[in-house]
């Protein structure tokens, strides 16, 4: 296995590894350890299914049902599909606007989510070039970089984050093919408190939790102060320094820490520009502390 770290403080490109073979305790020993350290990994040239998929993900913990669940890999409701492409009969493949706004996933719930795995099968391409690119903000530097009066204000408090926030902002745009949130489906996912900042699992480092895509409010505090503290936090937070791109190709596995880092995916292509990719969420539940020693 070897390890390229790219140049932008995130990301790295791991190569000498077939991901559809059986991972030994040293290379997910490995695995673990760069994903604290690079946030985002790339795997190219991978060819995996989808129980090859969820296999891989759920070394690294338990894999979620996602609490819409409206497309899945046929018997695996833990392998979502994004995408952009429709059957014969006009109706769509996968979900077409997954992502699109900054955000960290399962924030909005109780157990939080270690990582994100995709995998790319079809990615749109213009003029030779790859569209549909994914976005990562460094929330290790970001911290890091906050303003000794911030932290002290925002110490040991919680923001409460809410699944309806996202999805009900998703549903307001052009093309969308979500549906309202059933009642049952906004009971499984209540607001929840998630703390403003938190203990990274891997790298024992703080980090800021806090994405816009589902934080509503600061407990404990009037709501001019909550939303200005939040409105800095989220353009703080969105200083190019942060920002790390990867431009997609067919066969790319991505896992990327979803802890200590916020993303984006861009829509920069059109319905007639096909999309295929392969998703698991693999929750926090094991001990990585302890696995990465």
């Amino acid at each position: 296995m070897r390890i390229t770290p790219n140049n932008a403080g995130l990301g790295a490109r791991v190569e000498g590894i077939d991901l559809a073979q059986p991972l030994p305790p040293a290379g997910h020993r490995t695995i673990l350890r760069a994903l604290g350290q690079y946030g985002v990994l790339c795997f190219p040239g991978q060819d995996l299914d989808a129980p090859r998929l969820a296999a891989f993900g759920s070394r690294f913990g338990d894999l979620e049902v996602n609490v819409a669940n409206l497309f899945h890999a046929p018997g695996h409701p833990e392998v979502m599909i994004l995408s952009n492409e429709r059957d014969a009969e006009g109706r769509p493949l996968g979900l077409n606007d997954a992502g699109q706004g900054w955000h960290t996933d399962m924030s909005y719930s109780t157990e939080i989510a270690l990582a994100n795995v995709l995998h790319a099968k079809r990615v749109p391409v213009r003029d030779g070039r790859p569209l549909g690119s994914t976005q990562f903000r460094n929330m290790h530097a970001a911290y890091d970089d906050l303003p000794a009066e911030v932290v002290e204000r925002l110490e040991g408090r919680v923001a409460i984050h809410d699944f309806s926030k996202f999805w009900d902002m998703m549903r307001q745009r052009p093309g969308s093919i979500r549906g309202p949130l059933t009642p049952a489906q906004r009971a499984k996912k209540p607001p929840v408190p998630q703390p403003v900042f938190r203990i990274h699992p891997i790298t024992g480092r703080r980090v800021l939790y806090c994405n816009p895509g589902y934080a509503m409010h600061i407990e404990g505090l009037e709501r001019g102060e909550s939303d200005a503290l939040l409105e800095y936090l989220f353009r703080h937070q969105s200083q190019p320094k942060y920002l790390y791109g990867h431009a997609w190709a067919p066969g790319d596995l991505l896992i990327w820490d979803n802890i200590g880092t916020t993303h984006n995916a861009v829509a920069d292509y059109a319905a007639d520009e096909p999309r295929f990719i392969l998703r698991v969420q693999v929750m926090a539940t094991l001990d990585y502390a302890a696995l990465a020693a």
